[in-house]
């Protein structure tokens, strides 16, 4: 019997699901356009590790029920993005495990998605298993990445002569309230 050949930006989830077949790979980080777009200057994505990921496929048959399609899909990537403290490169690690339940059409699975843990996804024909495992690792990604001890820290601001005469000149406001004060006993 001739093995099919999976192609995982063109994968069958159906078939593949039905097999139970799985599959494991890596991607160069620079095909990750919107992860490489997050990059910090100073470290271009062409120097980063590549993306590992693996796909697992399974076609599971509650009881009383249709057979359901699930893939379970791991990724694993390290993000140079920039350090919003210091503004140097920070090494982010991102990685996910999930599942995805695959059902036939758009309203059922935001049916579905809304009540369950689970992701769960229309099914079509082909599946751009690479843009799946990009979408998941933007979602993993720092909102704020930092280091946790930055290496250089950022100079101070010098104070501008004008700012410091101004605050010098600006009244206490509570001196002038204290002034009423003190004038209410005297009378």
């Amino acid at each position: 019997m001739k093995e099919r050949v999976v192609d995982p930006l063109k994968l069958d989830v159906e078939a593949f699901a039905r097999d139970g077949a799985s599959l494991q790979g890596s991607w160069p980080a620079s095909t990750l356009e919107r992860i490489a777009d997050s990059a910090a200057p100073e470290a271009p994505v062409g120097d980063w590790p590549p993306v590992q990921w693996t796909v697992r496929g399974e076609r599971r048959t509650p009881r009383g029920g249709e057979a359901e399609i699930w893939l379970h899909l791991e990724a694993d990537a390290r993000a140079q993005l920039t350090c919003q403290r210091c503004l140097k490169p920070v090494e982010a690690h991102v990685a996910f495990a999930r599942w995805f339940r695959f059902v036939r059409d758009e309203a059922v699975a935001a049916e579905l998605d809304a009540d369950s843990e689970e992701d769960v996804l229309t099914l079509t024909r082909h599946l751009d298993l690479r843009e799946l495992v990009e979408d998941e690792l933007l979602l993993e990604l720092p909102l704020v990445p930092r280091h946790d001890s930055c290496p250089e820290p950022l100079p101070r601001p010098l104070e501008d002569a004008d700012d410091a005469a101004i605050e010098e000149e600006r009244p206490n406001p509570f001196a002038a309230l204290a002034a009423l004060k003190g004038k209410g006993r005297t009378q």
